[in-house]
């Protein structure tokens, strides 16, 4: 047989594409058009329906970016249409094929309820099946003119990010709004010849079964009349049904499909327009699941439900009825998707017990899984926490984005630096919007890595990245792949069932031990630094907020603890956890207003904890403590005068003077407190940092090394940091002035200050203070560069073979050697309050108080010696999306820490975190509890989320050691439960004396709940 194969695959694609894909409409109305342009923000329908409209014709220009216009759409069936499916089909002026990030449009009846969003993917709206002629068609469509950003792909920096420098020239222009018949039969067609065609495509070409579908749409076209497509279409669907009914092989590999629509809760954006989206797409599911029993849903973030049932009430019964239908699925049981590496570990625990409290009060259900497909690399104490909220499954995707190694699982047991181990899946499919392509279930197949050991893959299908999510069309193409010779099977099913199946299927699943790393996205750690800043001390406030809200309420007769501003207050710094948030992935305008909402945040905490220590009564100037450990250091008085101070864990102390160890001495650029010894040069750097207990040199090279480097990555400007950064760059070795800032026995200090580049300056106070090894180095910077990223560098004179990072309750372990191309790609990493490097008998950490991106590397010197060298990643200056990231002031601190153990680190870095508070109160109210035993350490200090005056304790083991211990009470304790992260009993917790026992596994996380007396 002669080869056709060319002919037929570019008949059939012409066929297609030209006459059975522009049949599927068979007749056309418009429809009467008006509308009115809103002013300014998004109006209430209510407003939007009593607005004045004007006439409006096709064609005509609209919407400024960032506009909300209103349509006003009239229009009859006519009634020779009667019997016919007629819909609504409208077309905005569309630009791509991507829903998330264009024009978007709800559509309303006259009364207010929403029927369905239109997006490029889903234009219609079902008027009536079977019409019967003569309806009249009155909607009120609210269209959203968001720009697309991404318009030139990421080449290009644009003002469109914020609608403070948009403008307002119209985006897009309106092509078409008709009322229209849907000719089923020529739909039908339409999806069986672009099922059989794309997996035609994707079969190899000595493949039987690619030759006999070729053949087979071959004579298929030869009936279909192209005068005729729609009378014909039946005969042509006749003539594949051989081909369609064929079964898929006994062995094929099972694809469970489930719906879903990815919708960034801020990105390109911002978060007003996401409360739109959400009402958009969920209209549109709950339409589907209308027009498909056998549809399910899976959707997370219990803040995108809130907004819904909060501004879309009549969508939210919609949703509640499809949960009890069992088409919608709550997933995750987050508050939101949030970001993997860089919440801190009791934000993450809150993420879930926000998230599933949400879902269990509205819904009655306890989700399960952890639903993340599209953070930046996920951190290891993730299997513990998800276990501890009740969780059984962890889906990631984004993994699959490795730049330079390909992970070697896609079914897995997950294991975290406490031996918690969760069953994972990682979707071959290698995306969270599948549609069931050809291409798509060819990729499944091939990618899948269990082959021999498991048989099936989870799929999300839905257009995503901004919502839209599933469609008829991909519906359809499941049910046609469901049992089809030559594919995969398409089975749809609710995530849970899959994870039941994949779990029973395959109990020996391999072991992933660790993080899991994401080898792209490394500078998030960085971009948009005021965000992380906001982040980090929301964090530390709402712990300060809890603890001394808890110890009024147990101390101050007529304090009522805060329970529901302490509540709305986390919601808010959860949602700023978002994976486009918190990394310095979005416009400008979500980082404007993020940064709005941490000040808000700020003050607001600020607040509550002076109505908490207020309400303990009025007396002397006193000192808090809010960290987990006693601490011996100076604080500064009212009036700025420094104070040495002891002052107990989670408790408080008189301001009074006490003796240092040793005061400090300035003797020009040399500081010295008897414990270390710094030495500062004329460029400013660190010439000598001398550790006076160990009696050794700490440095191997001038320390404090500022070095500006260009920084421009191959794409995705603010997500990337790409190793060729290293290769060039300046050092900032001009300092302008160096001076003693403070000469006190109390504090020394010495002020540097810089001028570089395009106009920024840094002003930097390096800070030793009586009583502490720790050097503080205090940093003003005005930055105005651009394409560049700023590292201060620590070279110290230890042979560590890994670096040790803070993590989410304990610390991970990174090989400072780069020996395989794991660890090479690992060349820009996260870490939170510390880094420590350590040889047996001596260490060094780098604190932080909201830096988080640094490196880590090691050089041999010609001595034999081995330098590894810390360099903090402090500030960049990415484009896009927001050309305007990071410019401005931004004021932080690190410190270096001499002679430092693990354990060291941990204290210092909450004290850093946690400054001393000095207010006045009366007496001395005991800790609300007090932890004795290395390595057991106090994370979360509050009341009961019941309101029952129950206190909650979350501690954990923070050395990587096991613990012995007691966690004593400062009240008295009648009882005492171990809980999981939802304060739910898990077992009695046995008290001793008035103190609870504890034992802790290395890196353990432990929930006690008092009961008091």
């Amino acid at each position: 047989m002669h080869d056709e194969s060319r002919r037929i695959e570019e008949r059939v694609q012409r066929l297609h594409d030209q006459r059975i894909k522009t049949a599927v409409y068979a007749a056309t109305v418009p429809f009467e058009v008006e509308a009115w342009q809103a002013p300014g923000e998004p109006v209430p329908f209510e407003e939007a329906a009593a607005a004045s409209y004007e006439p409006f014709a096709m064609g005509t220009p609209w919407g400024p970016p960032w506009g909300t216009t209103w349509f006003r759409m009239r229009g009859r069936v006519p009634a020779e249409w009667a019997g016919r499916r007629v819909e609504a089909v409208i077309d905005l002026g569309f630009v791509g094929d991507w829903p998330g990030n264009q024009a978007e449009a709800l559509v309303h009846l006259t009364d207010g309820t929403p029927l369905k969003a239109v997006n490029p993917l889903n234009q219609y709206v079902a008027i009536a099946n079977p019409a019967q002629g003569g309806e009249s068609v009155d909607y009120l469509v609210e269209a959203a003119s968001n720009p697309d950003i991404l318009a030139d792909n990421f080449s290009k920096t644009t003002p469109l990010g914020d609608k403070l420098t948009a403008g307002d020239k119209p985006l897009y222009t309106f092509r078409a709004a008709d009322i229209a018949i849907l000719d089923e039969e020529v739909w039908h067609l339409d999806l069986d010849v672009q099922v059989l065609r794309e997996l035609m495509l994707e079969l190899g070409e000595h493949d039987p079964r690619r030759h006999e579908i070729a053949h087979a749409l071959d004579r298929a076209m030869d009936l279909l009349d192209l005068d005729d497509v729609s009378g014909s279409a039946a005969a042509v669907r006749e003539a594949l049904k051989p081909v369609l009914s064929k079964p898929a092989h006994a062995s094929a590999h099972t694809i469970s499909g489930v719906g879903h629509a990815h919708i960034d809760s801020a990105w390109l954006w911002p978060i007003r327009e996401t409360k739109r989206k959400t009402s958009r797409t969920f209209s549109n599911v709950t339409s589907l699941a209308d027009e498909y029993d056998d549809f399910i849903f899976a959707c997370s973030q219990a803040q995108q439900y809130e907004w819904v049932r909060d501004n879309y009430p009549k969508v939210w019964a919609r949703i509640q009825e499809s949960v009890k239908k069992g088409q919608w699925a709550p997933v995750g049981g987050m508050w939101v998707e949030s970001d993997g590496n860089l919440p801190g570990g009791e934000a993450v625990a809150r993420q879930f017990i926000h998230g599933k409290r949400f879902f269990m009060d509205h819904f009655g259900i306890e989700t399960k899984g952890v639903w993340l497909p599209d953070s930046f690399g996920y951190n290891a104490a993730y299997p513990q926490i998800a276990k501890l909220a009740g969780n059984e499954w962890f889906l990631t995707q984004k993994i699959s984005w490795n730049q330079t190694n390909r992970f070697p699982h896609h079914t897995f047991w997950w294991e975290g630096i406490d031996g918690t181990r969760i069953f994972t899946h990682f979707p071959p499919v290698d995306t969270y919007n599948a549609r069931f392509s050809g291409e798509e279930m060819s990729r499944a197949v091939r990618n899948y890595q269990e082959k021999g050991g498991a048989s099936r893959s989870l799929a999300p299908f839905g257009w995503g990245d901004g919502g839209g999510g599933p469609t008829r069309e991909i519906m359809e193409r499941a049910r046609r792949l469901a049992d089809l010779e030559g594919s995969a099977k398409v089975v749809v099913e609710h995530p849970d069932e899959f994870f039941a199946k994949a779990r029973e299927e395959y109990p020996d699943a391999p072991v992933w031990v660790g993080e899991l790393y994401l080898e792209l996205h490394r500078a998030t750690y960085t971009s948009q630094a005021r965000t992380k800043q906001g982040n980090r001390r929301s964090e530390h406030l709402l712990r300060e907020a809890e603890l001394w809200a808890t110890t009024a309420a147990l101390h101050a007769p007529g304090y009522s603890y805060p329970h529901d501003k302490l509540d709305r207050l986390w919601k808010t710094v959860l949602l700023h956890q978002f994976h486009d948030i918190l990394p310095g992935s979005s416009i400008a305008w979500v980082h404007r207003e993020a940064e709005a909402e941490y000040a808000r945040v700020a003050r607001e905490l600020h607040a509550l904890t002076a109505e908490a220590v207020a309400a303990l009564g009025a007396g002397a100037p006193r000192v808090f403590n809010a960290g987990p450990y006693d601490r011996a250091e100076v604080v500064r008085t009212a009036d700025g005068a420094p104070v040495y101070v002891e002052v107990p864990a989670s408790g408080s102390a008189p301001l009074a003077d006490t003796a240092p160890p040793q005061p400090v001495t300035v003797d020009g650029l040399v500081l010295d407190n008897g414990l270390v010894r710094v030495e500062v040069a004329e460029d400013g750097t660190l010439s000598s940092v001398r550790d006076l207990r160990a009696g050794r040199e700490v440095l191997a090279e001038p320390g404090n090394l500022l070095r500006l480097h260009t920084d421009l990555p191959n794409y995705w400007d603010a997500w990337d940091i790409d190793k060729h950064y290293k290769n060039r760059y300046t050092d900032l070795l001009d300092a302008s002035s160096v001076t003693v800032a403070e000469q006190d026995p109390l504090i020394g200090a010495i002020r540097v200050e810089r001028a570089f580049g395009k106009g920024s300056t840094i002003i930097q106070t390096i800070t030793v203070r009586a009583g502490s090894p720790r050097i503080d180095i205090e940093t003003d910077i005005d930055w105005h560069e651009t394409e560049k990223i700023l590292k201060a560098a620590f070279p110290v004179d230890i042979r560590a073979p890994h670096s040790s990072a803070e993590i989410q309750f304990g610390h991970i372990q990174r090989p400072t050697h780069t020996n395989t191309s794991w660890e090479a790609a690992r060349f820009e990493v996260s870490g939170h309050r510390w880094v420590h490097l350590g040889e047996p008998g001596y260490g060094v950490a780098v604190i932080n108080d909201s830096t988080y991106g640094h490196d880590v590397s090691r050089t041999v010197r010609e001595d034999g010696g081995t330098t590894t060298t810390v360099r903090l990643s402090l500030v960049r200056a990415p484009r896009i999306p927001d050309p305007e990231a990071d410019q401005g002031r931004h004021r932080f601190t690190y410190a270096l820490l001499p002679g430092a153990s693990i354990e060291d680190a941990v204290a210092e870095g909450y004290s850093l975190n946690l400054p001393l508070r000095v207010a006045e109160a009366a007496g001395a109210p005991e800790p609300v509890v007090s932890a004795e035993g290395e390595g057991v350490t106090v994370e979360a200090v509050k009341l009961a989320d019941d309101a029952s005056g129950d206190v909650v304790v979350r501690l954990y083991e923070s050395r990587g050691g096991r613990a012995t211990g007691t966690l004593r009470a400062g009240f008295p304790l009648a009882g005492a439960q171990i809980t999981d992260l939802l304060e739910r009993p898990l077992e009695d917790a046995g008290i001793t004396d008035g103190a609870v026992a504890v034992t802790l596994r290395p890196f353990q996380i432990l929930t006690l709940r008092l009961r008091r007396g």
